[in-house]
């Protein structure tokens, strides 16, 4: 999966944490948050004057990791054309933005369909949602 690197971090599971990564070009940027509870994958848009957050995307609930006492690597990726983000925990993919078809995917397939013009179809996973990235 050929992707450029835009923001890396390591912390345990349930601690506090946001971190932004975004495209080397464009109005775009993706933002993972652990608030202690949840986790969340957000695309951003800071051509929106209103509201820059498109889309958000559950990953997790932190009472329910099993190793959450070990500390994790979380990494945000973006495809070379700047319109594809990927989150990757422990170089394991969550969740995929693609900016350019205004569609989310996670594994939690969490939240239902939005209802502001992106991922009508839902958040659900999908492999193919990696081949983006080739």
């Amino acid at each position: 999966m050929p992707i450029y690197l835009a923001a890396e971090s390591e912390w345990l599971p349930g601690t506090e944490l946001v971190i932004e990564g975004p495209a080397a070009q464009g109005p775009y940027a993706a933002v993972f948050e652990d608030d202690g509870e949840t986790g969340y994958f957000y695309a951003l848009d800071s051509s929106k004057d209103d509201n820059p957050i498109q889309d958000a995307l559950h990953v997790y609930n932190v009472q329910d990791i099993s190793d959450r006492e070990k500390a994790s690597t979380v990494r945000i990726g973006w495809s070379q054309d700047h319109l594809k983000a990927v989150l990757l925990i422990n170089d394991y993919p969550h969740a995929v933005f693609d900016f350019h078809s205004k569609r989310g995917y996670c594994r939690s397939s969490f939240p239902r369909a939005t209802g502001n013009g992106w991922s009508k179809e839902g958040h659900d996973w999908s492999d193919e949602a990696l081949q983006l990235f080739a």
